[in-house]
C-alpha cells in the first residue's frame, strides 16, 4: 500500500487533456463539440422522456437475442 502524500509523488503525468481538446484533436468543429457536450448534459439529466424509448430498444434487443428477428 502506498502511503506517500500526493504531493510527494513525482511520476504522475501533469498534462491532462480535457474532453474539449480531445474532441478537437479528433477533428470535431467547435460547433459540433458544443452540441455534443450539450446533448450529453441534456440526456444525463433527464432532458427527455426516454423511458418509453429505452423500453422499446430493450424489447428489440431481447427479440434479437432470442432469434425472433434478424437484422
Amino acid at each position: 500500500m502506498n502511503t506517500q502524500p500526493l504531493e510527494m509523488i513525482t511520476d504522475v503525468e501533469t498534462s491532462t487533456v480535457t474532453e474539449t481538446e480531445m474532441l478537437a484533436q479528433s477533428g470535431f468543429t467547435q460547433d459540433e463539440i458544443v452540441s455534443l457536450l450539450w446533448l450529453r448534459q441534456w440526456y444525463q439529466h433527464g432532458g427527455s422522456d426516454r423511458v418509453p424509448i429505452v423500453r422499446h430498444l430493450e424489447f428489440l434487443k431481447q427479440l434479437l437475442a432470442d432469434g425472433k428477428i434478424d437484422l
